[in-house]
């Protein structure tokens, strides 16, 4: 288990402690915010690092590589900035949620802030068939989601990627993450479903019509009384997902960054009635280790007063 201490103790906010489902599931309903996409995994881990300014030799061996980006996570959930209403929900990274901050257990660091805990799920992506790159096995599924809801998670997050705009191989994806969704589902957390389509695809605005009727034939298998939520590239044409987050099966429908810049991803999203954001990038990009809190705090207050703008547009 990860442990650090950081430099500010965390103040709960008004809705800590007492933030229950019901006020999750209303939070992220309401959509007054974004959610932070904290959950870079083992993988892509040394990338982020090396975007916050930590170089491959300021760490050895997975266990330091991990310390280092919880301390990155650890910095950004004690700004004053993080809690100020704006962030509505997190996910975070296996580690992450079995990690601490201030000496309680990340998930409910975030709940005393009045932000809702998600973890992501999945175990990475198999070689790319039919257009698409699915989801690998996750055996131990089950045990994760069970330790997850009993450390205070609310949801899920589980990603695959679309790379072209193949019927079979869009219908193989959604079918694959609303079986993991149902799953999710039944061990009493909220599944956040990311079928991602790169924004470097060719044939992307043909591909997320496809997308977009395969989710919502699909929706048809959640039991009614149930919703789920989704992760979704910014799409091509505005609005395109409107019945989608229209549907009453459907919680929300949140953005991903897919690589853009800030700027662009903001710009993007805001033409998306209805569609908050959940970047990651986008959030991170001009963060550095080196930066002295104050200007550690104002460089992300100004990339989540951005966000947050675009969200709400």
């Amino acid at each position: 288990m990860v442990t650090l201490s950081v430099r500010r103790e965390i103040q709960p906010s008004k809705d800590a402690i007492t933030m229950q489902i019901s006020d999750m599931t209303a939070k992220i309903a309401q959509g007054n915010g974004f959610i932070a996409a904290l959950d870079q995994s083992g993988g892509s881990t040394p990338k982020a690092l090396r975007g916050y300014g930590v170089e491959d030799n300021e760490w050895s061996g997975d266990d330091e590589m991990f310390a280092k980006i919880h301390e990155m996570r650890s910095r950004i959930i004690t700004s004053p900035c993080f809690s100020n209403g704006k962030v509505i929900g997190a996910i975070l990274f296996e580690k992450t949620m079995d990690g601490q901050v201030e000496g309680k257990p990340t998930p409910q660091a975030l709940i005393d802030r009045g932000i809702v805990p998600f973890i992501k799920i999945d175990k990475g992506l198999e070689d790319e068939a039919n257009g698409v790159q699915m989801m690998k096995p996750m055996p131990e599924l089950d045990t994760l989601l069970a330790r997850a809801k009993g450390l205070g998670v609310f949801g899920t997050k589980e990603r695959s990627v679309i790379n072209e705009a193949n019927p079979e191989g869009i219908a193989a994806i959604v079918a694959q993450q609303f079986e993991i969704g149902r799953q999710v589902l039944a061990a009493g957390l909220m599944p956040m479903l990311e079928p991602e389509y790169s924004i470097k695809a060719e044939g992307r605005a043909e591909g997320e019509k496809i997308l977009k009727a395969e989710i919502l034939k699909n929706l048809d298998s959640i039991a009614e009384g149930q919703q789920v939520m989704l992760k979704l590239s910014i799409p091509v044409e505005a609005n395109l997902y409107a019945d989608l987050i229209a549907h009453p099966k459907v919680l929300a429908v949140v953005a991903l960054s897919g690589g853009y810049s800030t700027d662009e991803a903001c710009a993007e999203l805001a033409r998306n009635k209805g569609m908050i954001a959940s970047f990651s990038r986008g959030l991170l990009q001009d963060l550095r280790a080196q930066q002295d809190d104050a200007d550690f705090d104002g460089t992300l207050g100004a990339a989540i007063d951005q966000i947050h703008a675009a969200s709400v547009a």
